[in-house]
C-alpha cells in the first residue's frame, strides 16, 4: 500500500514508513524514529525522547491510511476526494517512552461508524511492549475544505 497516495501528509510531518497489513477494519504500520530528526534536538537534548503528540499523530496517520483505503474501495462512495481528519481523542495512555532509533508498530481497529464518524482504538508498541493506547474518532472532510 502506498502511504503517500493514501494521505496528504508529507515529510517532515509523515510518521508512517510502511503498512504491513490492512483489511479495511484493521491496519498495522511501522515507523522507525530516526535520531537525526529535528525535534530530537530540542526535546530533552541530552536524553531525547519522541514527543507523545507525534506518537499519537503516527497512530492517527495510520488510521487515516486505513480509512482512505476503505473509502476508495467503497462502491457506494459518493464523497469524492475526502481526507480523514481527527475529531476526538479519548483515554490516551502513555506506557513507555520511545527513543530515537526505535521502530514502532502501530495497530488500529475500527470499532464503529456512526453518523459520518469513525470510532477507533489504537496501540503503539516497541519490541512487543506497549508504548501507547488511545481511543479516538476521525471523520471525512472534502479535500478542498481541508485546505
Amino acid at each position: 500500500m502506498d502511504v503517500l497516495a493514501a494521505i496528504p501528509h508529507r515529510p517532515p510531518f509523515l510518521f508512517v514508513d510502511k503498512v504491513t497489513f490492512c483489511d479495511g477494519e484493521n491496519i498495522i504500520a511501522e515507523r522507525t524514529w530516526r535520531p537525526e530528526e529535528d525535534f530530537y534536538k530540542g526535546h530533552y537534548p541530552n536524553n531525547p525522547i519522541t514527543p507523545g503528540v507525534l506518537i499519537c499523530e503516527s497512530i492517527f496517520q495510520t488510521a487515516a491510511i486505513m480509512l482512505s483505503e476503505r473509502v476508495n474501495n467503497d462502491a457506494e462512495n459518493i464523497v469524492g476526494a475526502s481526507v480523514p481528519v481527527l475529531a476526538r481523542i479519548v483515554n490516551c495512555k502513555f506506557k513507555r517512552m520511545v527513543k530515537p532509533g526505535e521502530k514502532t508498530v502501530a495497530s488500529v481497529s475500527l470499532k464503529e461508524k456512526l453518523n459520518g464518524f469513525y470510532f477507533l482504538d489504537g496501540k503503539m508498541t516497541v519490541e512487543g511492549k506497549t508504548a501507547l493506547t488511545i481511543e479516538f474518532a476521525l471523520t471525512l472532510v472534502d479535500q478542498k475544505a481541508a485546505r
